[in-house]
């Protein structure tokens, strides 16, 4: 089974959101021969759009979560919703021991995704991390591990 985990930015504009959904499917069928197993923690945005690339590629997902109540680290209901709908549509699950959502509980849950992908798709401008845990610690964590990352950052692709 190949396992394909994801990192990436949570706000997305509309345009960049559609322009990374097209080069997540377009990753995936590279594999369309082999069973497939996503991991990601369902965050806004780019775990997101990762999670339902692996569902339509008909892969299993496996859900890292970062902490206890990371539901409440949604800022809006639309991808609190769309949490839940891919936690019951997860294959699998992990909860890490955090007790509450923060850099901490993000930056492991990063690390394991990572510790058990054989790649990682990063949707990443190549930037700084914003706080620990971000998407440039995570990519500098598997790079570090020899993970073979590929970065997917669309031309004109923007954060909101």
């Amino acid at each position: 089974m190949k396992r394909i985990g994801c990192t990436g930015h949570q706000a997305l504009s509309a345009a960049t959101r559609l322009d990374v959904a097209k080069a997540m499917t377009a990753e995936v069928a590279n594999h369309k021969e082999e069973e497939l197993l996503g991991l990601t923690c369902f965050a806004e945005g780019a775990d997101q759009i990762f999670a339902f690339a692996m569902l339509a590629a008909g892969a299993q997902l496996h859900a890292v979560i970062p902490s206890k109540n990371y539901e409440t680290s949604f800022q809006s209901e639309q991808p609190r919703a769309a949490y839940e709908c891919l936690l019951r549509l997860a294959a699998s699950r992990s909860e890490l021991a955090f007790p509450a959502p923060g850099e901490d509980a993000y930056m492991a849950a990063g690390q394991e995704v990572v510790d058990q992908s054989d790649i990682l798709l990063a949707v990443w401008d190549g930037k700084p991390a914003g706080g620990k845990g971000g998407t440039a610690d995570v990519v500098a964590y598997a790079q570090r591990r020899g993970t073979d990352v590929r970065i997917i950052w669309p031309t004109g692709a923007t954060r909101e």
